[in-house]
């Protein structure tokens, strides 16, 4: 008890200090141009591509959770890809100017951010919120997940090493050493703290909601497939799932979790899906996977998140080939007494046969009700007709014939690239966009009056 009360002491006046010396670095940090900020943000970039590998075997040492060269593509992502993004475009001063209405816009930085790392993507997250926050002229103080502490602060220190050479004030970027919950929240709570920006379990997505601060925050992501008729090529499409959802051994909430596939195509499609790399399951080894996977109150098993489907069966007393990729249920039914059409932090996929588009889509519109709302569904078809109906579906992201993991960040398809994908008011998040430096910043409009005022009493015709 004594250790345990030590250890929470030692960790709120952690927080205090860094949350103090984070709104110095600001303060010192404050009026910095654009080009400021860039010079920094490439510097931040640069290095950490340079530790990309470092970082990739840190996080999958301490947490056990994905696969170390697919973590080296995530951190990469977000310093290379993401970061260009990033450079391309302003986060403060003046925005855009419309000369007609003449309004200016100006973007200005929000102050400390309490950056939420979760234990699935710690590095790559890490990497990505703290590139961003300095783009928009903010200093960030990271809470990781206690599992993945050392790998995040590992993390933190690289770019805040880097951003000190380039010139940034000491402080800016930093992390909590020891994490416990009660640090978390306190980080939360400051008074310094002017955004709280998390990714992490429905639990702590609910205490940052809950911490009083404007947060932005990512709900759950049931993301379902479909294959309709008009597929373009059913083996591509096969291809495109499995290896987004095998991907760092799915530890990524924007991959696909069901797949739902017309009767027309689904001999072609499941015949592709089994030759690369699918295994499927009898009943008795789905009941078995279930066991491995959730515990008896239904949570997921920590120990179960981030592993090979090779490794997946093992832990269920089944073998399976080598070249697995993935594991596959055919199932005819979605709920919490279906625990396989759930979210599952690794390579399972619950596969659906449909009549047609109408019932593809009542079913991907089922599977998102549970626990899926907002996030992202994947549509493979090429005909206008029987893509349109998809997006009436609540997901913020409907990609067309493209992975969803690659397509949902932003990579394969056109929309903001991002490591923190919004889930909006459908799962109780403020936000249905990708996440990005604009997020992180208060937009002043400095307008001119283009009509008199006092005609403000005289009567509108419409």
């Amino acid at each position: 008890m004594t250790a345990s009360l030590d250890a929470d002491l030692t960790g709120l006046a952690d927080v205090r200090a860094k949350a103090r010396a984070a709104r110095r670095a600001f303060d010192e940090l404050e009026g910095a141009d654009q080009a400021t900020l860039d010079h920094i943000v490439r510097a931040m970039a640069l290095a950490g591509t340079k530790a990309a590998e470092e970082l990739a075997r840190l996080a999958v040492d301490e947490t056990g959770y994905g696969l170390y060269e697919h973590k080296i593509y995530k951190n990469r992502y977000n310093t290379g890809f993401v970061a260009k993004w990033m450079l391309e475009r302003r986060a403060v001063g003046v925005l855009w100017v419309d000369e007609q209405s003449r309004v200016t816009a100006v973007g200005t930085p929000m102050g400390v951010i309490a950056g939420i790392i979760p234990v699935t993507n710690p590095t790559s997250t890490t990497l990505f919120k703290s590139l961003a926050a300095v783009k928009s002229g903010n200093a960030i103080v990271h809470a990781p997940h206690p599992r993945a502490a050392r790998c995040t602060l590992r993390t933190a220190e690289i770019m805040a090493e880097a951003a000190v050479a380039a010139g940034a004030p000491e402080g800016l970027i930093s992390c909590i050493e020891n994490p416990t919950l009660p640090a978390t929240q306190e980080l939360m709570r400051r008074p310094e703290i002017a955004l709280v920006l998390a990714t992490g379990g429905p639990g702590m997505v609910r205490a940052a909601y809950s911490s009083g601060k404007p947060t932005i925050a990512v709900g759950a992501g049931n993301v379902p497939a479909y294959v309709g008729v008009s597929v373009p090529d059913a083996a591509e499409a096969a291809e495109m799932i499995i290896t987004s959802k095998s991907f760092d051994n799915g530890t990524a909430c924007v991959a696909e979790q069901s797949v739902v596939v017309a009767e027309a195509v689904a001999a072609a499609f499941l015949t592709a899906f089994a030759e690369r790399g699918a295994f499927w399951l009898n009943a008795p080894q789905q009941e078995r996977l279930i066991r491995v996977l959730f515990d008896d109150r239904g949570a997921l098993r920590p120990a179960a998140v981030g592993q090979t489907a090779v490794k997946l069966a093992e832990l269920a007393g089944f073998a399976v080939p080598t070249t697995t990729r993935v594991l596959a249920a055919e199932l005819d039914s979605v709920g919490v007494d279906t625990p396989l059409s759930r979210e599952i932090l690794g390579p399972v996929l619950s596969v659906y046969r449909v009549r047609d588009a109408a019932q593809g889509w009542t079913r991907c519109r089922e599977i998102l009700a549970l626990d899926g709302e907002g996030h992202t569904c994947a549509v493979h078809a090429a005909d206008p007709a029987e893509i349109a109906p998809f997006g009436t579906l609540p997901a913020g992201r409907i990609v067309i014939n493209t992975p969803a993991l690659f397509g949902g960040m932003g990579y394969s398809t056109d929309v903001d690239p991002s490591f923190q994908l919004g889930t909006g008011t459908w799962s109780g998040s403020i936000c249905s966009d990708n996440v990005t430096p604009l997020h992180l910043i208060n937009i002043k409009r400095i307008a001119h009056e283009v009509r008199p005022w006092r005609t403000v009493y005289d009567p509108v015709e419409l």
